[in-house]
């Protein structure tokens, strides 16, 4: 039964905030609250000292600002829809999810690597979205320092917080204890069972925003559905021929046990950077993309960055469904 629920969680979670999502609504406001500690859980798993920068982060990080720009720029072009351009080009923009790395470890990728991308991306996309949306989108009032702030604003608590208050546990621990801390494996699958809540609860946000638009805005959500479900592919399939042919060498400990953190035991880095840069690229921080989108650009482009939502949970369910069924 566990076995069934860990490969299907995915879709299951959306099925019940699409069905529901009227009953779920009110449950929105405990989203920071998830996953601020499906994060902690996560980072605890992680040594500080481990984290990196590999090859395949700056090859990942410059394909996902060139796929963004040249999108919005040829959709523009070839479209004249702005609305269309702008929701193409957060599908791409959008940082790395926050809860990426749980993903990546469930599929033997590797927690140590991925952080360190998370952490690279969002703080990139902190700097590169005031530096350029005035450009696309003139009437919007924004200036860069207050936008650099406010965006960081949303993504440091959700990030950051969770990253060093996991810091200060090992520390602590450490000290008292006078060894390595160590995740036990009960707790380590907590972050996938409130990453599962969190897309419970995304989705009938998701749901009741295209509910809402569904009739006016007809033509544009069917071509940011189909559209959105293509770039997804290409995301996570570019990331993984990247992370294959740029392997990022495994230099963590092997102070934690297989099952809490794959990329701790010696295996092949192909295909764990593979796993890993794949993540990296087409799991997205959809909730900050959303958000950018409704302040920044038209706002109904943030339904873009809503149909990617769908797209790369239906993607990680079939592949947590591949993985369950190759044990």
């Amino acid at each position: 039964m566990r076995k069934f629920f860990d490969s299907n969680a995915l879709w299951l979670s959306m099925l019940i905030g699409a069905v529901f999502y009227p009953w779920l609504l009110p449950l929105k406001p405990i989203l920071p609250w998830l996953i601020f500690f499906m994060l902690f859980f996560t980072f605890c798993k992680v040594n500080p000292l481990d984290l990196r920068l590999h090859k395949w982060h700056g090859v990942v990080l410059a394909a996902q600002l060139l796929f963004s720009f040249l999108t919005y720029t040829l959709t523009l072009r070839l479209s004249g829809d702005p609305v269309l351009a702008q929701g193409l080009l957060m599908c791409f923009i959008m940082p790395t999810a926050t809860a990426a790395p749980i993903i990546a470890g469930k599929m033997g990728g590797s927690i140590q690597n991925l952080t360190t991308f998370t952490l690279l991306s969002n703080f990139a996309t902190a700097i590169i979205v005031p530096a350029t949306f005035p450009l696309i989108n003139p009437a919007a009032d924004m200036t860069f320092w207050p936008a650099f702030l406010l965006i960081l604003s949303r993504v440091a608590p959700l990030l950051l917080g969770p990253f060093f208050s996991a810091w200060a546990v090992r520390l602590i621990y450490k000290w008292r204890m006078q060894k390595e801390f160590v995740l036990p494996v009960k707790i380590a699958v907590v972050p996938f069972y409130l990453w599962v809540c969190s897309i419970t609860v995304l989705t009938s946000v998701v749901t009741e925003t295209v509910v809402a638009n569904f009739e006016v805005y007809l033509s544009s959500i069917i071509y940011l559905l189909i559209a959105s479900f293509f770039i997804c592919l290409l995301q996570f399939g570019l990331g993984k021929l990247i992370g294959y042919w740029l392997p990022a060498p495994s230099k963590g400990k092997d102070y934690q046990d297989v099952l809490i953190n794959p990329a701790a035991a010696p295996k092949n880095m192909n295909e764990v950077s593979s796993i890993t840069a794949g993540q990296a690229f087409g799991q997205k921080n959809t909730s900050l993309g959303v958000w950018m989108a409704q302040t920044y650009l038209d706002p109904l482009s943030a339904l873009g960055a809503a149909a990617y939502i769908i797209w790369q949970n239906l993607f990680n369910s079939a592949q947590l469904f591949f993985v369950a069924h190759k044990k």
